[in-house]
């Protein structure tokens, strides 16, 4: 059931399906997940689902929806993907403003160290360069 949902991944009846066979299995999240876009769900696999992947982020991979909101059956899976979708969006933009905030900014001193580093290890590449041909040639022609 799962290589079906994998092969038609819009499919609605075969994500219920799947939920079916979690079910039965136990296994909540799994059938919180697979459920997460039908007209009826249960509170308690979706909580499982959504415990068993923190982020939106997160969730919406594990969906593994293609096609954007619009290629949903329903109405109330295009309003929860329209959603995920959303709260994805939010964690991405506060997670890229907490990651700017954090990287510090290069002063003009670090960056004519840099600067002067990398100068230091021209010199020393021109230096080997010479030695090595002036070597080879001693050896060639001596």
């Amino acid at each position: 059931m799962a290589g079906l949902v994998g092969t038609y991944p819009n499919r609605l009846d075969l994500r219920d399906k799947l939920a079916a066979v979690y079910r039965v299995l136990g296994n909540t999240a799994q059938a919180g997940r697979w459920s997460y876009l039908s007209e009826v769900r249960d509170d308690v696999e979706v909580l499982a689902f959504e415990h068993a992947y923190k982020t939106p982020v997160a969730r919406l991979t594990a969906l593994n929806w293609t096609g954007g909101e619009d290629a949903a059956e329903t109405e109330t899976a295009r309003t929860r993907l329209m959603l995920l979708h959303r709260a994805a969006t939010e964690q991405i933009q506060d997670e890229l403003v907490v990651a700017e905030a954090e990287q510090p900014a290069r002063s003009w001193l670090t960056c004519a160290l840099i600067a002067l580093g990398l100068a230091v290890l021209a010199v020393l590449v021109v230096v080997g360069a010479v030695t090595a041909v002036g070597y080879g040639y001693r050896i060639l022609f001596s």
